[in-house]
């Protein structure tokens, strides 16, 4: 059996031992150190003589796998070195140091994803040297371990998830966010949005989501109906930002954002 795979099976072995009971179904270090060996694959700069690969790796983790770190990560990071410097001596890479590895929290990660950065950088007693030149943080490439994400971005520490629509009621001067599963609107204190207007029934019509961000809002059986842009509905009827819900005598505006 090679050094690489007997690495493998060390890894392997930590997994099941002491990190095996730590990393459950998030994050494990044989996804780490075989993503580590990828990245160091794929950021490779040729000289006349040789070809160099990165020597310095941060890696991104969610929070939760973060803290199941705490006690361990100098274990961790000695093993995934030695993984990477068999790795690139099996392919025949030239590198300037033993790989450096650093781990950090990104809140932005969700359980189970972690992020790979790599560099390129001289040792300083070797700074005057001259090749290659120092090259600076390369792109950080995102993994999933439950498929959630797989793709390149620009730079983790500059990306935010997009934000899901929201839908909003301004009625009676006040902003009412409507919540993910809906809302009800009426008088009653039981309602999601309270409104004080008399004729308001207590529990007037109801706020729904729909397919692909859309909303539709429901009469629940109220004395004064329920009108959209000056149409009584019955049944569900679709609403749009800008449109104008009339409950009672109270106005109200419907946006998203």
């Amino acid at each position: 059996m090679s050094v690489l795979r007997n690495l493998e099976a060390k890894l392997t072995d930590i997994v099941e031992g002491t990190f095996g009971r730590v990393f459950k179904s998030e994050v494990r270090p044989v996804e780490i150190a075989r993503k580590l060996a990828r990245e160091m694959d794929e950021h490779k700069t040729q000289s006349l003589s040789r070809t160099y690969v990165p020597n310095e790796y941060i890696v991104y983790l969610s929070a939760d796998d973060r803290s199941r770190l705490e006690g361990l990560e100098e274990s961790l990071i000695d093993e995934l070195s030695a993984y990477l410097l068999e790795h690139a001596r099996r392919e025949r890479l030239a590198l300037l140091s033993r790989p450096q590895i650093e781990f950090r929290t990104d809140e932005r990660l969700a359980l189970g994803e972690f992020g790979i950065q790599t560099r390129l950088v001289r040792p300083p007693e070797e700074a005057a040297a001259q090749e290659p030149q120092q090259a600076s943080h390369g792109n950080t490439m995102i993994y999933s371990t439950a498929g959630r994400i797989r793709e390149e971005v620009e730079e983790v520490q500059g990306v935010r998830p997009p934000r899901p629509t929201r839908a909003l009621l301004l009625a009676e001067g006040r902003r009412h966010v409507i919540a993910p599963g809906g809302a009800l609107i009426g008088r009653s204190r039981d309602c999601d949005v309270v409104l004080a207007d008399a004729n308001v029934s207590r529990r007037h019509a109801e706020i729904r989501p729909g397919a692909a961000d859309t909303w539709t809002i429901s009469d629940l059986g109220s004395t004064n109906g329920v009108l959209v842009n000056g149409q009584r509905i019955s049944g569900a009827a679709p609403l749009r930002a800008g449109d104008r819900i009339a409950l009672g005598t109270a106005d109200i505006g419907f946006e998203v954002e």
